[in-house]
C-alpha cells in the first residue's frame, strides 16, 4: 500500500508552505537543497514543521486542499499544537 503525506515547512520567518508527497524524505531533501520549486527556493522554506500520514491518495488531495483554505492562524495554532518548538522533524523522519 502506498503511503501519502500532507506536510506543512516554514521558513525562519514563519512563512508556510503545504504540500503533498508520496516520498516525505525526498521532498525535504530537495526542498532543503532547493531542488524543488521556485517559491520554496526564493522563501528559504525548508524546515518541516508538521506533516500527516495517508494511506489514499483522494484523502490527501482533499486534506492538502483543506488545510491551504486554512487562515494562517489555524495553521499556526495547528503547528503549535503539534510542533510547540517548530523542532525541524526532517532528523525525525530519516532515522
Amino acid at each position: 500500500m502506498k503511503t501519502y503525506y500532507i506536510y506543512i515547512i516554514a521558513s525562519e520567518n514563519e512563512t508556510l508552505y503545504i504540500w503533498v508527497t508520496s516520498n516525505l524524505i525526498k521532498r525535504i531533501y530537495e526542498h532543503k537543497n532547493k531542488t524543488f520549486d521556485w517559491f520554496s527556493k526564493k522563501y528559504n522554506i525548508t524546515k518541516l514543521v508538521y506533516y500527516e500520514i495517508y494511506n489514499n491518495s483522494i484523502e490527501s488531495i482533499n486534506r492538502e486542499k483543506q488545510l491551504k483554505k486554512w487562515n494562517r492562524e489555524w495553521k499556526i495554532n495547528l503547528i503549535n499544537e503539534n510542533n510547540p518548538l517548530w523542532k525541524d522533524l526532517y532528523e525525525d523522519i530519516i532515522k
